[in-house]
């Protein structure tokens, strides 16, 4: 499927963002990118991609724009703050917000879009090993045209594309999925914790428990890699998994739903987060839980 976009603003290039824009411009596309840091425009450009000096520049004229940013208000705040770079964008321009954003606030944005812009929420899940390899799963959200606009740019980043819902759908179900993969470290570390004390082997219960039906994401790709091995390089950190999983809890709320288990794992998360600083990796939590035994 062809790309139609003549300029396409990708906002964001950290450790997810850049191997993302990465694969548009090795794919020929024509992406300008934008970032704060100076460090991360130059390794962009190194790797063969156009920058934009500021966020005006990159977004005029743009008939695509990629948020890559830590939340939603964070996005509101850049494309629609200062000078409101956003109504130089193109008039029909497709906003593709892929960051991790609360659902309330996806439709916040799309409410104050100028114009005829049309916004897709299309979060990944996958890290920053998944994102180099183009193997992200990615949930969109979005009015199915836009959605269909938005798919051929989206099949360069991974094939694995899940249509949600409406606006909104695909932030949701990001925040649902990390709810379900915090739960999960949580429930791994307690377990070789507890084997821990009675005697077991810890590398041998992964092993178990991998070859059996306690096998999850964590006892897969984060124990021996991460955790029994004392690196916690997972590329991904710890608050922004609590941020993710309160997007959870705080829209089970708003639905008025008791869900003892999802507030209790956010707030363990949160807590996590305090104690050993938000930028640690997600999988330093096993130091924090380890304190607490």
């Amino acid at each position: 499927m062809t790309v139609a976009f003549k300029k396409i603003a990708f906002v964001g290039l950290g450790q997810m963002g850049f191997p993302m824009a990465r694969h548009l411009v090795t794919a020929g596309l024509p992406v300008v990118g934008f970032d704060l840091s100076m460090a991360a425009l130059e390794q962009f450009r190194t790797a063969g991609g156009k920058t934009a000096d500021t966020i005006a520049e990159v977004l005029a004229r743009a008939d695509c724009v990629i948020t890559m940013l830590p939340g939603g208000k964070i996005v509101q705040d850049v494309l629609l703050g200062g000078g409101a770079p956003l109504a130089d964008a193109a008039e029909t321009a497709l906003i593709i917000d892929m960051s991790s954003s609360a659902p309330s606030d996806t439709r916040v944005l799309q409410s104050r879009l100028p114009h005829r812009q049309r916004l897709v929420d299309a979060p990944v899940s996958g890290g920053v090993k998944r994102a180099v390899e183009g193997t992200l799963a990615i949930m969109t959200g979005g009015g199915d045209r836009d959605v269909d606009e938005a798919l051929p740019l989206l099949q360069k980043l991974s094939a694995k594309l899940f249509r949600c819902g409406p606006v909104g759908a695909g932030h949701a179900m990001k925040a649902i999925n990390n709810y379900v993969s915090g739960a999960g470290v949580i429930a791994a570390i307690e377990a070789v914790q507890l084997g821990q004390a009675f005697g077991l082997d810890p590398a041998n219960m992964v092993d178990v428990l991998n070859a059996s039906s306690g096998k999850n994401n964590a006892t897969d790709v984060k124990m021996k890699q991460f955790i029994l091995s004392n690196t916690y390089g997972s590329g991904f950190g710890v608050g922004l998994m609590a941020k993710d999983i309160r997007i959870a809890a705080d829209l089970s709320k708003s639905l008025g739903l008791e869900q003892d288990q999802l507030q209790k794992t956010a707030a363990t998360w949160e807590d996590a987060a305090k104690a050993i600083g938000g930028t640690a990796d997600h999988t330093r939590i096993a130091e924090y839980l380890g304190r607490k035994t």
